[in-house]
């Protein structure tokens, strides 16, 4: 409010930015890739360090690595010593190219070195060839005749040990196949099963028509053991023994439903005597 007593607008203030922008920190090689530290030394410990030590201390105290201790939160000391700045790690090679005028002057040519011969094997097959036509059939003969007849072969002539090289093709791929993938569709659909079931029956209607085309030679010659195993001994029916005054008597039971089934069953039982026991031929069979 002015003097006068007539207000005034206050001038407006500059808006400050509510993000301010953070100066980017630089950092130096040394910073990030920090050079290995060098060995501790006596004058670098200090109370309640972890290689602090108590009576005599010595410089090699600190450089054996079976008793020197790593601090709490910092990386092992080296107990080697390190060189100094001016020193180069790696292998120098001195120049002795002369570099490009010396390349483009003339051009150094290696000379071929002399190599050393190089003594022939022997051909103890030949020589043991020429033994045995010499007529020579002991051990001291045949090394007396290698003595004498020393043969040699050159290694380069290897004709009779070299193997005729196989024609390959060109687009051969050496290795073992994959394994074919699992044919799942084919065994969730039962499909094998299928296959299996059509074999067999192909299988049955090949035997039956094999069976059925199968043309009999001639009829075999029935020997009389053949014979005897299938003749029936004939029964001889003796009449049952009735009293005189019960023979014209009717029988007053019959359990057969006709005539017929009475004339069967008692052909088949007459049959059975031969091979049943008891006085009425009623019991067991005598064969096992």
């Amino acid at each position: 409010m002015a003097a006068s007593g007539v207000e005034t607008p206050e001038a407006p203030q500059p808006k400050t930015s509510r993000w301010k922008k953070k100066k980017p920190v630089y950092r130096t090689v040394s910073q990030i890739c920090p050079p290995p530290r060098r060995p501790l030394a006596i004058a670098d410990l200090r109370p309640g360090m972890e290689n602090e030590r108590l009576g005599v201390l010595r410089d090699s105290m600190l450089q054996n690595p079976l008793i020197l201790k790593a601090e709490l939160g910092k990386p092992r000391e080296r107990s080697s010593a390190l060189p100094g700045i001016n020193f180069n790690y790696g292998l120098y090679i001195h120049g002795l190219d002369g570099g490009v005028p010396e390349a483009i002057g003339h051009w150094n040519v290696l000379k071929q070195q002399p190599t050393s011969p190089q003594a022939m094997t022997r051909d103890f097959i030949a020589m043991n060839r020429g033994a045995v036509k010499a007529g020579l059939v002991t051990a001291k003969e045949h090394f007396l005749y290698r003595q004498l007849n020393d043969i040699r072969r050159s290694d380069q002539d290897e004709r009779r040990y070299k193997k005729d090289q196989s024609s390959v093709p060109p687009d051969i791929t050496y290795g073992i196949r994959a394994r074919p993938s699992t044919p799942f569709f084919d065994l969730m659909q039962h499909k094998y099963q299928q296959l299996w079931i059509q074999e067999q029956k192909a299988a049955q209607k090949a035997i039956k028509k094999e069976k059925k085309n199968k043309v009999t030679l001639g009829r075999f010659y029935e020997t009389r053991t053949c014979q005897l195993r299938k003749y029936k001994p004939p029964v001889k029916l003796d009449p049952l023994w009735h009293m005189p005054h019960f023979q014209k008597v009717n029988r007053h039971l019959d359990t057969f439903p006709s005539e017929k089934a009475r004339q069967r069953a008692y052909k088949s039982h007459y049959e059975e005597f031969s091979v049943r026991q008891g006085t009425l031929r009623m019991g067991n069979y005598t064969h096992p």
